[in-house]
């Protein structure tokens, strides 16, 4: 009779359970979405802007979210013929990898220093480095340009060579403190009684365990100087020297005037790369960014 009586009981929590789960897959469901749509429209109005006729995406009556002429190459085409679109990718590519490759170079041995060896005031020294990151550009152009001027380096994209380096090199060595500090020190001690010298250690035992760290550095370095404004436009004015970020707002707004459709397509072609090596090195950027945090 006991089992009689609480099979109904048993039937309503076994109900009360399946409504609540399919609520809460629901509204996970109507979250995400809207956190999709957040995400993906920016880019759909990014690819409805760059293909649409001028007669299609000035025209007020027109609904705005689909093609309501046929879609057209010709902003494209502008872009390509009457700009200096392609100079503005390279000139990006050039600044982009040798920064990188200061950054780096200077960031390893500063951050393995920094984070491996004990000595009076390298805490302080660490922090130190980390809150120059935090000075505004616009405190730092003007005594920057005293010294872009004295090598006369002015208005070329070498001048962005010499001066990204004093917000990314600061920046990665702290990122890369972190990561260096989660590498047990069993580990180098072991090398070292193995025979190698503390170099050795470093460079056979710690930078191949650290390659994500590294990589994340050469990411966020990569990435800082794509998106930077301030010193781009500064230092460089001469058409074929700026950077992508620079040459299509400078190039493609005219006062009041803005070729909008031309505008999206140099915003999409250089995100679509971008975003794709993001994707692709997603899993190593995010053991990097967490490594100093986890040991």
């Amino acid at each position: 009779m006991a089992t009689i009586a609480a099979a109904p009981h048993r039937a309503r929590h076994s109900r009360a359970y399946r409504v609540r789960k399919i609520r809460n897959e629901v509204a996970f469901w109507l979250v995400l979405g809207l956190f999709i749509v957040f995400a993906v429209f920016p880019v759909y109005w990014m690819f409805l802007t760059a293909f649409k006729q001028v007669n299609d995406l000035y025209d007020p009556k027109n609904n705005p979210l689909v093609f309501n002429l046929a879609p057209t190459l010709d902003q494209v085409r502008y872009l390509f013929d009457k700009t200096n679109y392609l100079a503005w990718v390279r000139n990006t590519a050039e600044v982009g990898l040798l920064v990188v490759a200061i950054t780096v170079s200077l960031c390893v041995p500063a951050a393995y220093v920094l984070a491996r060896t004990k000595f009076p005031g390298s805490g302080t020294l660490g922090i130190g480095i980390f809150l120059t990151y935090l000075v505004p550009p616009t405190l730092l152009f003007l005594p920057l340009s005293q010294i872009v001027v004295g090598l006369g380096l002015v208005n070329t994209r070498w001048a962005l060579v010499l001066v990204y380096p004093t917000f990314t090199i600061p920046f990665c060595t702290w990122l890369l403190m972190g990561f260096f500090k989660s590498v047990p020190r069993e580990i180098t001690e072991a090398a070292r009684v193995d025979g190698c010298s503390r170099l050795g250690a470093m460079f056979r035992i710690v930078l191949p365990i650290s390659v994500p760290g590294i990589l994340t550095i050469v990411i966020f370095a990569f990435t800082l100087v794509m998106q930077d404004y301030v010193y781009a436009l500064t230092f460089v004015s001469a058409s074929d020297e700026k950077m992508v970020t620079l040459g299509v707002v400078s190039d493609l707004v005219r006062g009041d005037v803005f070729a909008w459709g031309s505008l999206m397509s140099g915003a999409l072609l250089i995100a679509i790369p971008v975003a794709v090596a993001y994707n692709f090195f997603m899993d190593t950027f995010v053991r990097g960014i967490t490594g100093g945090a986890l040991k």
